[in-house]
Parts: structure tokens; C-alpha cells; sequence
């Protein structure tokens, strides 16, 4: 486990945790102004995010229903009851539908005095939503560190992967920084500047060339890379 406090601004804090099953990382977001806090992802085990908390978080903010994203989410909500999910709308038949909280594509989620917007990334799995809060993109498997997310299972589709990935996340400016769902890279965050200029499979010139691109990234692909 890993745990850094980083300040990015007089707004909010983040603080980061790495475990679970392949590296994960689960995050505690916290409003500086008002003291609300979230967690994005129930991917690391609670006892060790418990102690780092500040307050009773106000939700836990999925980025996709994947197992390893959520293996740890049934202690979350016995620990706290009143903690809201947040989630795409195609997620809300697994969970209690009385706590979950269904966001599409653009929608401003309010905690505090933060305002997180959604963007539905669909790709890496159905699903998958990433979570930008001003200038800090959580983007769990849809984009990592030197890469993008993968496309090999079921709910996966290569097509629409390219479809998030260069025609919403790299819309945005180069200075947003991105935090994902697992440490696969040299650094755990970066921003996407200088993610593109490190990764191949972000410098495609259309759909074609990219999906050849992921094509040879599978084929030579190093176990936990």
C-alpha cells in the first residue's frame, strides 16, 4: 500500500492507495473549504484507507464494475450506511438501487464545494465512467500511465475505446493530470501532455492505425505491463 497526501490546489486533496488485486489504486478525495470526502473505487481493502479518513466519505464513486474495482465494496457500505454509489446507469441492477446514484455522460456531481464532472467512457468496459475534478482526471482502466486501457473481455469493444480515449479524454487540455486504477506505469500520475508523448497507442493518427497499434501492443505485451 502506498498512501500520499497531494495537495493540487486550495480546493481539495488527494490521497492515494495502491493494493488489491493487480496493483490497484483506490483514492480519498477531500474538499478543503468543507471537509466532505469521497473515495473513488472499492478496490483496496477498507482497514486500510479507514484510518486516512477525515469524515464519514459522502459516496464512493465507481469508475467500472470490473471485480477488482469493487471487490471490497460490500464492507464499504456495512461500515457506511449512508454512503451513496456512483456509477453509469448500466451498473445500477448489481447494487442496492436505494444508494445508487446512476450518472451519464457529462453530468456535474456536487460534494462540498467540488464539482465532478462525468464522462462515460465506454471501451475498457461498458460501463466505465471517468471522474474529472478541475485539472485531475481519475480514469481507472480506460487510461494509464504510458497506455490505454485494454480491450479483452467480455463488455470490452476496441472501437468505442478509441472513440473515448481520442475524442473525449485527449479533448482535454494538456495539463490535466490523470490518476488511474492501477500503477502500470513508470510514474502513478501524469499528465496527459506527457503521457501522449510517452505512449504510442496514444499517438495514432485514426481509428485504423490505433486499433493495428493495440493489435501489436497484445502480441508483445510483458505480463504486468
Amino acid at each position: 500500500m502506498k498512501n500520499k497526501l497531494n495537495p493540487i490546489n486550495s480546493d481539495f486533496s488527494i490521497q492515494t492507495f495502491k493494493g488489491g488485486f493487480d496493483n490497484n489504486f483506490s483514492y480519498i478525495i477531500t474538499c478543503l473549504r468543507t471537509g466532505y470526502e469521497i473515495i473513488i473505487d472499492a478496490a483496496i481493502e477498507l482497514d486500510k484507507l479507514q484510518t486516512f479518513l477525515k469524515s464519514i466519505p459522502s459516496a464512493l464513486f465507481l469508475t467500472h464494475t470490473h471485480h477488482d474495482h469493487i471487490q471490497y465494496i460490500d464492507k464499504y457500505l456495512e461500515n457506511f450506511p449512508n454512503i451513496n454509489i456512483i456509477g453509469h446507469p448500466t451498473s445500477e441492477n448489481i447494487f442496492d438501487s436505494n444508494r445508487f446514484i446512476p450518472v451519464n455522460d457529462n453530468t456535474t456531481i456536487k460534494i462540498g464545494e467540488l464539482e465532478i464532472l462525468s464522462i462515460h467512457t465506454p471501451g475498457h468496459y461498458f460501463d466505465s465512467i471517468c471522474y474529472l475534478v478541475e485539472n485531475v482526471l481519475f480514469t481507472g482502466d480506460t487510461l494509464f500511465v504510458g497506455r490505454t486501457g485494454r480491450t479483452i473481455s467480455d463488455g470490452s469493444n476496441i472501437e468505442d475505446l478509441y472513440e473515448s480515449v481520442y475524442n473525449k479524454l485527449l479533448k482535454l487540455p494538456g495539463d490535466t493530470h490523470i490518476y488511474p486504477g492501477h500503477d502500470y506505469g513508470e510514474v502513478p500520475s501524469i499528465s496527459l501532455k506527457k503521457n501522449k508523448k510517452i505512449s504510442d497507442l496514444l499517438q495514432a493518427e485514426n481509428k485504423k492505425e490505433f486499433i493495428n497499434k493495440m493489435i501489436h501492443y497484445e502480441k508483445n505485451r510483458k505480463i504486468g505491463s
